[in-house]
């Protein structure tokens, strides 16, 4: 997409040593600089049981380019370690999130945080310590609620031989990530319908809406009234989607919500479409192709606001993270 304003760059390309670099996350640091998470597998093949690490870069020109790369997170699993999430918690230190993966049978979700930008990082804290089972994160999904809570939307199957099965939750906390505790309901479809890799965000009216991946070729929602304990029954979008993931922030400089998604009801996931909500995600509106290339995929999308730009991350063809730059007012032109 050659468009005034619009910038475009594979930031992390593919290769022989490096398969495949997917969901990923970018961080504003204090001092203006971008820190930029992925999981950078680094095994032939680069499915999702291949070995990985999440790595890091930093751009010092809001995105347009990006130094060395380098590992914040080496792989601790028996697989692999996946999806960067950062968080700016309000206490100023940066949350970072991520799943280690030591069989199809056992993969949970950790936290460490840092309180010098990204230089070091503190103990992994468990978030589900006490609970066996197969859970699923997705990059660029942890939020902070207005009154201080954390929370982590995941999805859990027993294992994922049984994938059919997926249910979606949070996991919260309310002393800034010291101890975790799982929501009480499980937000689950009709038997072999997924519910899965959920997103959840506060609503102006104090609820939190989560919204998940399905294989009924539609995005659904439910929402809590009580910070992410007890959760709706789920409903309809009516927003189409193949069995692939959305992204839903809150634009800074318009209060509107924007989401970032695959709007098609094939199996294929491309296009990689953007719409807009003024009315708290009721209807969308402005929808605009970001990547329509049929002969590509483009998934796993990270959305970060920067001034008046949104930096968004995604993968191409489950192979390389691209980053598209663009102005806000582009998505409602």
């Amino acid at each position: 997409m050659a468009e005034r304003g619009v910038f475009n760059l594979i930031v992390c390309p593919s290769s022989e040593k490096n398969p495949r670099n997917t969901e990923a996350d970018i961080i504003e640091l204090k001092d203006g600089r971008l820190l930029l998470g992925w999981t950078e597998f680094y095994y032939y093949g680069g499915s999702d049981f291949s070995p990985a690490r999440i790595a890091g870069k930093i751009s010092e020109d809001k995105g347009r380019s990006w130094g060395e790369p380098f590992t914040i997170q080496e792989n601790i699993g028996v697989m692999n370690v996946m999806e960067a999430d950062f968080l700016r918690l309000k206490s100023g230190e940066i949350a970072f999130f991520f799943c280690v993966k030591n069989s199809g049978f056992d993969c949970h979700p950790y936290m460490r945080k840092s309180f010098d930008e990204g230089k070091s990082w503190s103990e992994i804290v468990p978030i589900a310590k006490f609970h066996p089972g197969y859970f699923t994160l997705n990059n660029d999904r942890a939020i902070q609620l207005s009154d201080g809570r954390i929370l982590l939307p995941a999805a859990f199957v027993p294992n994922i031989y049984i994938s059919s099965k997926l249910v979606s939750l949070c996991f919260y906390s309310d002393d800034n990530g010291r101890t975790w505790y799982r929501s009480r309901d499980e937000v689950s479809l009709l038997p072999d319908s997924t519910a899965e890799e959920p997103g959840v965000i506060e609503l102006e009216d104090g609820r939190v809406m989560m919204w998940m991946r399905t294989s009924l070729g539609y995005v659904y929602r439910a929402y809590s009234l009580d910070g992410g304990e007890t959760w709706s029954k789920p409903e309809s979008m009516g927003i189409v989607s193949p069995r692939s993931p959305q992204t839903i922030k809150r634009i800074p400089k318009t209060g509107d919500l924007l989401m970032i998604w695959n709007h098609t009801a094939g199996p294929r996931r491309v296009p990689l479409t953007a719409a807009i909500s003024c009315d708290e995600g009721q209807t969308w509106g402005n929808f605009k192709n970001l990547e329509a290339d049929e002969h590509q995929t483009y998934a796993y999308p990270s959305v970060t606001f920067v001034g008046d730009e949104a930096l968004i991350t995604y993968y191409c063809d489950h192979r390389s993270l691209k980053l598209k730059i663009i102005p806000v007012d582009w998505f409602y032109e």
